[in-house]
């Protein structure tokens, strides 16, 4: 990413050695303190893409009287709404996360391309986030299923507490948690909001911090990816097609935080963020 860095604003900036070593040693203090595991996208595909248990349901609303049919409907939905659960704990660690790579990449006094030169592995970790997130939200909107689980599930949870049954399982969300967890799935792309309303909010509680920071580190990511794509030198180390996807997710989620934060967004004309590039196209 440095040599990428490099290119996107026009040539590298030297610097004193004992700064750049200092600079590295800063730089491995806070990815151990940033760091978060992210899942591989193999796990991801095999852990979200979630069968549902629409047949089952279907089956207990129409036959309400039946027990057996309701208790499979249950079993078939409790391992389900865990698996939503652990993504939406998930997302809250994503949160912090992100806030935290952002006080570390745009703090004073350094530039976003010499953050981003000084601490890659916390640029690459932002990048792994963004990749994750979109991802995770292709995959959320292709499963219509998740919503109409966990709806049977919100309901028949009630029906049970009215009813003073124990709701069994290690998998139980209770309502103040599935209220969130609804109003979490019920977005279009769920992880991506939560970014964005991360990014919102590291911007409005750090009012000593330039905005300028925040947003010029976000279109820097966003044309290093660019560089990144467009120059053949740059390109040619790519070794598959996913590490194209990769970039471009990255650069479509920085250009989206970009457009959140920004006071006149990314499609404007005084935009740092060249949206009329054609790999932007």
């Amino acid at each position: 990413m440095t040599g990428a860095a490099a290119a996107a604003r026009g040539g590298r900036r030297s610097g004193a050695e004992s700064l750049e070593a200092r600079g590295r040693k800063e730089g491995q203090q806070q990815n151990h303190q940033h760091w978060l595991k992210m899942p591989s996208l193999q796990n991801l595909r095999r852990k979200f893409i979630i069968r549902g248990a629409g047949h089952e349901i279907r089956e207990a609303i129409q036959h309400p009287a039946d027990e057996k049919l309701q208790e499979k409907a249950w079993g078939a939905v409790v391992p389900l709404v865990g698996k939503l659960k652990k993504f939406y704990e998930f997302s809250q660690r994503l949160e912090a996360a992100l806030r935290g790579l952002l006080g570390a990449l745009t703090s004073t006094p350094y530039s976003p391309t010499q953050h981003l030169e000084r601490e890659q592995a916390l640029a690459k970790q932002f990048a792994e986030i963004l990749h994750f997130t979109l991802r995770f939200d292709e995959l959320k909107m292709t499963n219509p299923a998740i919503q109409n689980d966990f709806s049977y599930y919100r309901r028949t949870l009630s029906r049970m507490r009215i009813n003073n049954v124990p709701a069994e399982g290690e998998n139980e969300v209770n309502n103040e948690l599935a209220n969130r967890m609804s109003l979490f799935y019920a977005e279009a792309t769920p992880m991506l909001k939560t970014l964005s309303d991360a990014t919102t909010k590291f911007v409005s509680e750090n009012k000593n911090l330039p905005i300028e920071n925040t947003t010029d580190c976000l279109s820097t990511m966003a044309s290093v990816c660019r560089v990144m794509l467009e120059t053949p030198e740059y390109r040619s180390r790519f070794t598959n097609e996913e590490t194209v996807s990769f970039c471009l997710r990255v650069m479509v989620g920085v250009i989206i935080l970009y457009d959140h934060v920004h006071p006149v967004g990314a499609f404007a004309k005084t935009s740092k963020i060249d949206v009329h590039n054609k790999t932007f196209e």
